[in-house]
């Protein structure tokens, strides 16, 4: 062989052994990321715990602040908010009533015709309408105007039969999603706005007197017999279907509890005792917090920067709004750390909130072989393309991390409402049952989330409690509900129709 082709075919060699040095430093690159990865998300899962034991002692601290809360105003996280509800539906009511639903940009009014026992809600009608952004921080008139001005079109379109007898007010439930301060079931002050609003001489002033003040100016005689929030009218429209609801829990974009209580409970209470012997009681229970939280470097960052860090810690792990923004922290940290989604990081993933709750679920659901939904979802909103189906099944591992924390932490919180009020346990020779009325929209679309909460309480509760309890679907308690309670407080209660 001449020196040239010796030449040559050394090059050859060396150049075939740098291109296998590359491959195999290549390998060992990506063996040593994709370590990473599964450190990272070995790290969350344990970080994300859930184990029975842990769930108890949050049971046992939501308890426990659920009494300093009854006892004293501002003795705890939870606000245990007295209601002045102390009538809940019986299911014998009967007759039309109203409801306005007043939570963000748009507003509901209903009308819902009850049948009592053996009809139930036999039909309900309702128009939304949306609020000029002018109005939103304008006057407490120009808002409240506009209402009962909305109010007075519903009415006025209704036929004969639907008008009351000579003598007769109509009766409204009004749900005022806002911060309240109650003062009796029918009045409350405006504490401060969100969700955009911004109406200065609204704040510290009866809303309810407000409302009234303004269908008096245009002739509409209707008496708002009840003002309540979403929580409780899910309670009523629970106990309106079933007797037996003792709760309410809202998952949803946010969360929160509802609860009946005795009113000899009730330490804070210093008004007259009511005859049914109960109060119900808004524990605002998205506060909670305690060491028991299984919190990770995510959460607390979420928190940090969040519009009001160190509160709503319970709601930021378990609630709609949340989920989505947790399992995108860790996608980040991963695609930071370990080149998850290639050399760069995808610009898309640190966009705060960008990553929703729906598309949690639908990557969470997703069954198909190749995990295309998962596919579809990050390159639709995150813009990462050619996902390999490993890649794709780190991502439903995630969603699974969180979503499971979620459920489970809700079904704990459950277990505490359960104990305080002595229904966790089964007492000799009684038999009585307990429904837990559950609404939102986590709790009603997202079924992995549902399936692992009712799980989870059985096993907290055990076979034979578990027995005793029923979680059931309690759906619109910001509009059906509002109206059963305006029903189950009208004044003309015990009157002949």
């Amino acid at each position: 062989m001449g020196k040239v082709a010796v030449g040559a075919a050394v090059v050859t060699a060396a150049a075939v052994c740098a291109a296998a040095a590359l491959v195999v430093r290549h390998r060992m690159r990506s063996s040593a990321k994709w370590a990473r990865v599964i450190a990272i998300l070995k790290e969350f899962e344990e970080k994300c715990g859930t184990p029975i034991e842990k769930l108890r002692q949050v049971g046992d601290a939501m308890d426990v602040e659920m009494h300093a809360g009854l006892a004293s105003e501002g003795g705890s996280k939870l606000k245990m908010l007295i209601s002045y509800v102390d009538n809940l539906p019986t299911g014998d009511e009967e007759g039309l009533f109203y409801a306005l639903d007043l939570g963000g940009t748009n507003f509901r009014v209903l009308r819902v015709h009850l049948g009592g026992k053996e009809k139930g809600v036999i039909n309900q009608e309702f128009e939304e309408v949306s609020i000029p952004p002018h109005l939103m921080t304008g006057s407490a008139d120009g808002l409240f105007d506009f209402i009962a001005s909305a109010l007075a079109k519903f009415i006025a379109s209704e036929p004969d039969e639907f008008h009351p007898p000579n003598g007769r007010q109509r009766e409204l439930g009004f749900t005022f999603s806002f911060p309240v301060r109650q003062t009796s079931i029918s009045s409350g002050s405006l504490i401060r706005w969100t969700k955009g609003f911004n109406i200065e001489d609204a704040v510290g002033e009866d809303v309810v007197r407000e409302l009234t003040k303004s269908m008096e100016k245009i002739g509409v005689d209707m008496r708002v017999a009840a003002l309540v929030n979403d929580t409780i009218g899910t309670l009523a429209g629970g106990r309106f279907h079933n007797q037996d609801a003792i709760a309410a829990v809202i998952l949803g974009t946010g969360t929160n509890a509802a609860y009946v209580e005795h009113s000899h409970a009730i330490p804070k209470w210093n008004g007259p005792h009511p005859e049914s012997g109960e109060m119900v009681i808004n524990t605002e229970w998205g506060n909670f917090g305690s060491t028991h939280l299984p919190l990770t470097e995510y959460d607390q960052a979420l928190d940090a920067e969040s519009l009001n860090p160190g509160e709503q810690i319970f709601e930021k792990l378990i609630s709609g709004m949340y989920l989505g923004d947790i399992v995108r922290r860790v996608l980040l940290k991963i695609a930071e750390e370990a080149d998850f989604f290639g050399d760069t990081v995808p610009p898309k993933l640190r966009v705060p909130f960008i990553l929703r709750t729906p598309d949690v679920s639908a990557m969470h659901h997703d069954t198909s072989p190749d995990l295309k939904v998962v596919g579809n979802k990050l390159k639709d909103i995150l813009e990462i393309s050619n996902t390999s189906v490993k890649v794709r099944k780190v991502v439903v591992k995630i969603c699974d991390i969180v979503a499971y924390r979620g459920a489970r932490l809700a079904a704990g919180g459950i277990l505490g409402i359960l104990k305080k009020i002595g229904r966790d346990k089964v007492k000799a020779g009684e038999n009585s049952k307990s429904v837990v009325a559950l609404d939102g929209g986590l709790f009603e679309h997202y079924s992995k989330f549902r399936t692992c909460l009712e799980s989870t309480l059985h096993e907290l509760l055990g076979d034979e409690a578990a027995e005793t309890i029923a979680i059931e679907h309690s759906n619109d308690g910001s509009g059906i509900g509002a109206a059963l309670l305006a029903a189950s407080h009208s004044q003309y209660l015990g009157m002949e129709s």
